[in-house]
């Protein structure tokens, strides 16, 4: 009797054992391929420009040269654009978060009221944000799908590419970040989704 009392004991722990083991690799799998459903707290697919406006008040969006053109917010103080793209019913496509172009930005930050929105939502959901390393790119959603050089705004960048198909329709399918080459920090971060 004392035997299978063992032996039922190892098992349970080998049992347990396994199991770790298997959430753990599954875990350590799935942070490899992370998607990514909001930027800027707003998820494409979903949201509308009315909800970008609450977040970032309409008052703060550029004049639009053109009535097709994206919106724009700019945050002058930390030198940061928020756009996105829009379909025709006013559902956002993409979002966009940039720091490109924007260096010789000037205004009074010290006025008291000045809000360009909510600072701490200058981000994607799971964290990444305009200036940090890339190495918190790998950290948080795994290796790219693909990646290469690119320029913009004439800088030398690596463009890092997550196409996030496997993670089902309804979910935004890209996400496109650009690094400057010569800090390799982050300067541009877009999430879109799927066109119709």
């Amino acid at each position: 009797m004392r035997f299978w009392r063992c032996a039922s004991a190892l098992g349970v722990c080998l049992v347990v054992a396994v199991a770790v083991a298997g959430a753990a690799a599954q875990g350590a799998d799935s942070s490899a391929r992370a998607n990514e459903l909001t930027l800027a707290g707003l998820r494409p697919g979903r949201d509308t420009l009315a909800k970008a406006d609450s977040l970032y008040k309409a008052k703060n969006r550029l004049p639009a040269p053109a009535s097709h053109a994206s919106p724009v917010w700019l945050d002058i103080c930390a030198r940061r654009s928020l756009s996105v793209e829009l379909d025709d019913k006013g559902r956002i496509q993409s979002v966009a978060l940039s720091s490109l172009g924007l260096e010789a930005l000037r205004g009074d930050c010290s006025k008291k009221g000045y809000h360009p929105g909510a600072r701490d939502l200058w981000r994607t959901g799971r964290g990444l944000k305009l200036g940090d390393p890339r190495d918190r790119i790998i950290e948080l959603y795994g290796e790219p799908s693909s990646s290469g050089p690119s320029t913009k705004e004439g800088r030398e960048l690596e463009l890092l590419f997550y196409a996030f198909d496997w993670a089902g329709s309804e979910v935004p399918q890209v996400l496109e970040v650009s690094c400057d080459r010569s800090t390799g920090r982050v300067v541009e971060i877009t999430l879109a989704y799927p066109s119709l």
